[in-house]
């Protein structure tokens, strides 16, 4: 048996991350069915679960690049990285939430992990959470972890009763919410995203004790409950063992799955239907223009939710107006990783719209704005991959998922993704779509298969071809070397030019127009007919016109084309096929 952590160490959160991803995997569609408010579209628990899971692989990330290999990296490293992964890979307000409650945890946990630290780390979450929403509701999550943390405020003694006092509080608190939210209560529900917390802090206990809590249902005064807590009209609610939605309740307010045959869970009329968009993004901007932000968006709409800081937050509101939702990102700094939703009010309850779907599409990871762009006008779905935040499988999966097609070829462009994008494909299978992974490496061995694709011939033809042009595309990249170390090419210093091919470091240079004309002279040196240079944001054009004269001199059967990449890691990348 493994030893129990005295503290909440590196382990120990990677060990929560990895356990609330499972406890979010198994209620996840159950989470989804009782998803009432602010909008019953039926994804809360699938947006909690995403979140999660860039959470949980951002922690994996910092135990990958670990060096040493004998002790693990510090606490601090860790909770940041959980608390950084859950805010780039929110979903929904529910996963938002989520986030700003995963960061301020991290805040304190940083500075220790004992017992004192995680009751000041719950108490500085369901603050921190509070203070993110335009307009706090009881009876949602915000109320289970402002329980959660009260519960466990007077409890110090180790770090096993702080958690179990904090779970059982929030249990508690999350069988009171129909109590408080008349919209729960009338449809005879617990609050999603409240029992999502619920499971997230039963994998703390889980950790911390070796055991998993007792997932049954709690009256107010924190004993087992025996019996469903009856409210309005007899609707039954609880949190019940295994975690169907609520006990009785497929007979009577919510169908057997969670949804009627015409849609989600119908919520009684309120006498208004709600905006008909729902607006994320991720925006890098200062503090006092996120206030200004705030103040905009909160006119514009509601469910407005702001988590972040240190210049970098992730935004999400219900809207009327997506386009002025995101003009005011735009004016208050850099808006990126935009998504934005359409609902459709019908017989009273909101559902997505659905058209029919195409019969072939191409997903397609990109490192950068401009690259979408391109990749967009082919008829592509994009997914961004910005430095230092590879998507998770999570993001592929709503990938597909947006393209809407019965067939999908999905281009990963990313040795690093290879597994993240078998799992996105398997997912999809699993929904009924047909994918095929191409395993593109390179963004440039993507822009030639998406070339080749054509949508009218055989799906396995169609393949067949955009992987032999990827395969056929030698690809290379440049970088700045950050430290001293050992390479193929010799020992590089920080700072050096690297000039990187098929993966390996083979030139190291001291500016890049001279690594660049190098790298070029290597792979040409081997055959080509076409050269594609993709151009870093702060790159000049200059440098695309002096590596195209320099091509266009040693080889002048080889064509040249450039793309404007916008903001991405290597200020170069170079294609040959």
């Amino acid at each position: 048996m493994p030893q129990l952590p005295d503290d909440l160490d590196a382990v120990a959160v990677r060990t929560w991350c990895s356990l609330a991803l499972e406890a979010l995997g198994r209620e996840r569609a159950e989470i989804d069915a009782i998803n009432v408010y602010p909008i019953a579209d039926g994804d809360t628990g699938t947006n909690l679960y995403l979140t999660l899971e860039s959470a949980a692989a951002a922690v994996e990330a910092v135990f990958a690049a670990y060096e040493t290999g004998t002790t693990a990296p510090a606490t601090a490293d860790a909770v940041r990285a959980m608390a950084h992964g859950a805010l780039i890979g929110a979903r929904g307000n529910s996963g938002t939430i989520l986030a700003q409650l995963l960061r301020g945890m991290a805040g304190v946990l940083a500075d220790g992990g004992d017992a004192a630290h995680l009751r000041l780390a719950l108490a500085s979450a369901a603050d921190a959470a509070r203070q993110a929403v335009a307009h706090p509701v009881e009876g949602t999550v915000l109320t289970v972890a402002a329980e959660a943390a009260e519960a466990a405020r007077g409890e110090d003694r180790d770090l096993r009763t702080v958690a179990t006092a904090a779970y059982e509080g929030a249990r508690a608190a999350l069988a009171r919410t129909p109590e408080q939210l008349a919209v729960l209560g009338r449809a005879g529900v617990v609050d999603a995203g409240g029992r999502g917390l619920v499971a997230v802090l039963g994998a703390l206990v889980e950790t911390v004790t070796g055991q998993a809590p007792v997932r049954g249902p709690r009256t107010a005064s924190g004993n087992a409950a025996k019996a469903p807590v009856t409210v309005d009209g007899g609707s039954v609610v609880g949190l019940p063992v295994g975690g169907t939605p609520v006990e009785g309740v497929a007979e009577g307010g919510l169908p057997a799955g969670g949804f009627a045959a015409d849609g989600p869970l119908d919520c009684p009329d309120d006498g208004s239907a709600g905006p008909a968009f729902e607006v994320i993004y991720l925006l890098e901007a200062r503090d006092e223009q996120v206030a200004r932000l705030r103040t905009r968006l909160d006119a514009l709409g509601d469910s407005l939710v702001v988590v972040g800081g240190d210049g970098l937050w992730h935004v999400h509101v219900h809207v009327d107006d997506a386009g002025a939702a995101v003009e005011a990102g735009v004016e208050a700094g850099r808006p990126y990783r935009i998504r934005i939703t359409h609902f459709a009010t019908e017989s009273g309850h909101d559902v997505r719209v659905q058209a029919e779907p195409a019969q072939r599409a191409v997903v397609v990871v990109v490192p950068g704005d401009g690259l979408a762009g391109l990749c967009t006008e082919a008829g592509a779905t994009t997914v961004i991959a910005r430095p230092g935040e590879p998507p998770a499988s999570g993001e592929l999966v709503d990938a597909i998922r947006r393209a809407h097609a019965r067939e999908v070829v999905l281009l990963p462009n990313d040795a690093a993704l290879r597994h993240t994008a078998a799992a996105a494909a398997e997912q999809a299978r699993t929904e009924g779509v047909r994918v095929a992974l191409v395993p593109t490496r390179a963004a440039v061995q993507g822009i030639a298969a998406l070339a080749v694709h054509e949508p009218d011939r055989g799906f396995d033809e169609d393949v067949v071809a955009m992987t032999a042009a990827a395969g056929a595309t030698r690809y290379a990249e440049l970088a700045v070397a950050e430290r001293q170390s050992w390479t193929m090419a010799g020992i590089c210093q920080a700072g050096d030019i690297l000039g990187l091919i098929d993966g390996d470091v083979a030139v190291i240079g001291a500016d890049v127009p001279g690594t660049a004309r190098t790298v070029l002279d290597r792979m040409l040196a081997a055959g080509g007919e076409l050269v594609t240079l993709v151009l870093g944001e702060d790159v000049p054009d200059t440098l695309a016109d002096a590596l195209e004269e320099h091509v266009r001199e040693g080889h002048l059967a080889v064509d040249t084309v450039v793309y404007r990449g916008g903001h991405q890691r290597a200020p170069l990348l170079i294609g040959v096929e």
